[in-house]
């Protein structure tokens, strides 16, 4: 079995890290530069660089954060936010990333995808998911998908939206629940499992992180194979290591 892995999320703006809650209400949570380095030394697998408010702002991800990032690490590096072209993923790569992550842009222009995966090989092409559960009836529920940090609603189900952006090429799907974004809950194991049951590519779970059982629940039941977090490192809660080991304990195969 392949070993689950464990990823840290450093959601920034203007140079900063930020963490908020549904997306909303963001604060500082430090230097990306300085929680990368501190990452490389704990152990994480992975680190996701997403800009949060590139989109929004109409520009490409601040290409002297991702290098300064990029310089602090010896592990794979993720770039998202305000990639809406072959150019912005080129300048997110040539600054650093090893993959990047695409979301408002590849609702729009779903050629996207497939342009970016010719280029640069599925591998290096993860389709973020922003959704919210909607319950139809106490027993049907689906989950509705968002654009632009969360803050568009758009006709599309996250399920079927994981099929096609697989379709096209992408070789990670990274769903977010923004219900449970920043709370603490627990992560959406109901909208991680359903994509994972409908994809036949690795499936990152995010939103909700608070603990170590959360973690465990969501490779168990949520069936995801890696889990990527932000509040519950960023502020030295719990250290990656602390949470390798329990999750070893659990029969849980991680990168010790």
């Amino acid at each position: 079995m392949l070993s689950k892995r464990i990823i840290a999320c450093l959601d920034v703006r203007d140079g900063k890290v930020v963490k908020g809650v549904n997306f909303e209400e963001l604060r500082e949570a430090g230097d990306p530069a300085a929680l990368a380095r501190r990452y490389n030394v704990e152990g994480i697998d992975e680190i996701v660089i997403l800009d949060v408010t590139a989109t929004l702002e109409g520009r490409q991800a601040r290409a002297n954060t991702i290098r300064t990032v990029a310089q602090e690490i010896f592990l794979p590096l993720t770039v998202g936010g305000g990639i809406r072209s072959e150019d912005d993923a080129a300048a997110a790569i040539e600054a650093g990333a090893d993959k990047v992550s695409v979301n408002t842009a590849a609702l729009s222009n779903p050629d996207l995808i497939t342009t970016l995966a010719r280029r640069y090989g599925s591998q290096a092409v993860m389709v973020a998911i922003d959704a919210k559960t909607v319950r139809l009836k106490p027993d049907t529920i689906s989950f509705a998908v968002y654009a632009r940090s969360g803050t568009t609603a758009v006709s599309r189900d996250a399920v079927e939206w994981a099929r096609e952006a697989t379709a096209r090429g992408a070789g990670e799907i990274l769903v977010t629940s923004i219900d449970r974004d920043g709370t603490k809950a627990g992560f959406d194991c109901e909208m991680t499992s359903a994509v994972s049951d409908a994809v036949d590519v690795p499936v990152i779970a995010s939103g909700g992180a608070g603990s170590f059982e959360h973690f465990a629940e969501i490779f168990e039941a949520g069936r995801a194979d890696a889990a990527l977090a932000a509040s519950i490192f960023h502020f030295q809660e719990h250290s990656v290591g602390q949470l390798k080991t329990f999750l070893a304990q659990r029969q849980i195969p991680v990168r010790l």
